[in-house]
């Protein structure tokens, strides 16, 4: 009876190596040449420590694409997201502050076996103008949703519907990205959330209470044009980080936040946009997808 169990238990111990190193060989892919492409909630403006290439795109060597470079430790990397891109600038050189940047298709070759893109918040300044507008319409009607009305005309959302353009660009940039790198695989990062789902917080996001909700349903618009951009392409993958947010809003208390609020912050994150916590955060998601 004692020579069985321990037979048992080292057959046992011998399976669950197997199992273990099947696993780990399933759910392991190796990349070896990673192109990122994106506007400023890729580079990750002020997030210490900055590149230089060049230097007024906000890219930071702890984004997302740089954390993602090391942890799948691909032998190529080229990181060329510029702040203030839209999808203009994946064929287009982007003016910036002393300089430019090329067009981001230029950094894609054909054995390119990875991109991410992380794009479309900045087509037809959506992005701007909600944060450059609401907070300024907030002491007008503190407790309701200023913003939402200025930008309704005729009972149109305005702002959706610039939106809804924004989705076929990006099928335009997928189909472009695959003719320069046809065997990569593409993973099209959305938007983490920036608004609390319940709750306020104006002296970090300075809108109008019933502005919050909407600033979370034209984030969902935005992810939404970009996923389904994505279905139609029918190769690239959408990965979704605002569901992964939760609870890491620019609202959330001690040190949970992704996104800073209104103010900037040297050494730590441009306003509105990214600390290195949520490009840590995008990164597991973009990891455990991987994996």
């Amino acid at each position: 009876m004692r020579y069985r169990r321990v037979l048992f238990a080292a057959v046992s111990t011998v399976v669950l190596l197997i199992a273990s190193a099947t696993a780990a060989t399933a759910t392991t892919r190796s990349y070896r040449n990673y192109v990122a492409l994106g506007d400023s909630y890729t580079s990750g403006p002020l997030i210490p420590l900055p590149r230089l290439d060049p230097l007024f795109c906000g890219k930071s060597t702890q984004n997302y694409p740089s954390m993602l470079a090391a942890a799948l430790r691909v032998r190529s990397f080229t990181d060329i997201s510029c702040g203030g891109a839209d999808t203009t600038n994946m064929t287009q050189r982007q003016s910036v502050t002393l300089g430019s940047n090329p067009p981001q298709f230029s950094a894609l070759r054909a054995n390119t076996d990875l991109v991410t893109v992380g794009i479309g918040g900045n087509d037809y300044g959506v992005f701007g103008t909600l944060v450059g507008t609401c907070p300024s319409l907030r002491a007008s009607d503190p407790t309701g949703n200023p913003c939402q009305e200025r930008f309704t005309v005729g009972g149109v959302d305005t702002i959706k519907a610039k939106i809804a353009d924004t989705g076929k660009n990006v099928e335009k940039v997928l189909a472009g990205v695959h003719a320069r790198a046809p065997r990569a695989d593409v993973l099209v990062i959305g938007y983490p959330r920036i608004a609390p789902e319940r709750g306020y917080c104006p002296k970090i996001l300075p809108f109008a209470e019933g502005d919050y909700a909407w600033l979370n349903d034209v984030e969902k618009a935005l992810n939404s044009a970009i996923e389904k951009a994505v279905a139609a392409d029918g190769k690239a993958t959408f990965i979704d980080t605002f569901g992964p947010s939760a609870g890491h809003d620019a609202c959330a208390p001690n040190g949970a936040a992704w996104i800073n609020g209104q103010h900037t912050k040297l050494l730590a994150a441009a306003a509105y946009h990214p600390y290195r916590t949520g490009m840590a955060g995008v990164t597991g998601v973009i990891l455990r997808h991987l994996r």
